[in-house]
């Protein structure tokens, strides 16, 4: 049997027609065989994260990246107004943020990439329950969430008199739906923090603005959201994401004082109430634009 390369340059017993080669040149040899395997070896992972500070779609993707472990270089858009070239080449279509480029490839909306986070990273905190069902169930929450609980926010920084009114007692009710989900877990995916959690979190540095805008009690109307969001900031990934609920208070009523001060008239405010979830990335712009 002809010897293995492994045999010839460790055995002290060598067939007749191979030369015994010293302990030097074995060395020699491994090194080389080291540094050929890691040339060979598959590069790690470039992960870019394109955002903007106070987004809450992209604070979900940067806890869900950190639940992972996962290295990100985060690039923040400094307007979105005047959006960087990378932004619209990463994703031409809807030109918003967060845009996760991983390896080079784009994956956009905020949801997609979590999931796609989570389907790409395994190893570690999966953010989906393995049941079909139970999995089933996380994503129709965390729709609904997308659709109502942001959109409601966003009539409620918009609004004034009758229409502030009615979107404050929704968000409080779709709150309260969103607490007998809840029930008395730790997390909305029971023991486990998951996609809920991740989908609803980020919404949490604007309670203080839901309590000045809509004059609301977080803990008294929803305290055992309160209690969650408290729990979750607990946690590294939550609390180095999310940023101050004062400053994006400050950032957000800067927003509604200038869009009051072009849109003053009450069609277009209507207009403005129409806007839905994952669009609210685009009221973060007009700062810049208005």
């Amino acid at each position: 049997m002809t010897p293995s390369l492994l045999e010839i340059l460790t055995t002290n017993e060598h067939p007749k027609h191979i030369v015994p080669i010293s302990s030097s040149s074995s060395s020699f040899f491994f090194n080389l065989l080291s540094s050929s395997f890691e040339f060979f070896a598959p590069m790690a992972d470039a992960v870019i994260l394109l955002g903007f500070w106070s987004s809450p779609f992209v604070m979900r993707v940067k806890i869900a990246l950190a639940e992972k472990g996962v290295e990100c270089e985060s690039r923040e858009e400094e307007n979105l107004r005047d959006k960087s070239p990378l932004l619209l080449e990463m994703n031409p279509v809807k030109k918003q943020v967060p845009v996760l480029i991983h390896n080079g490839k784009p994956v956009c909306e905020s949801m997609i990439i979590v999931q796609y986070i989570d389907e790409v990273w395994k190893n570690k905190s999966a953010l989906l329950p393995s049941d079909p069902y139970k999995r089933a169930q996380a994503r129709f929450w965390a729709d609904f969430v997308d659709k109502k609980i942001y959109s409601l926010g966003n009539q409620l920084l918009l609004s004034t008199g009758e229409d502030q009114e009615a979107a404050k007692s929704e968000l409080i009710e779709c709150f309260k739906l969103l607490e007998g989900e809840l029930g008395d877990k730790p997390y909305f995916g029971g023991e486990t923090f998951g996609l809920v959690d991740v989908s609803l979190i980020p919404c949490s540095c604007w309670f203080y603005g839901y309590e000045q805008w809509g004059k609301i009690s977080m803990e008294k109307e929803c305290p055992k959201l309160v209690d969650w969001a408290h729990r979750c900031m607990k946690r590294e990934s939550v609390s180095k994401s999310i940023p101050d609920q004062h400053k994006v208070y400050d950032f957000l009523t800067e927003i509604k004082m200038k869009i009051g001060s072009k849109w003053n008239s009450e069609s277009n405010y209507d207009a403005l109430l129409r806007i839905k979830g994952e669009e609210i990335k685009l009221i973060l712009s007009m700062i810049e634009s208005v």
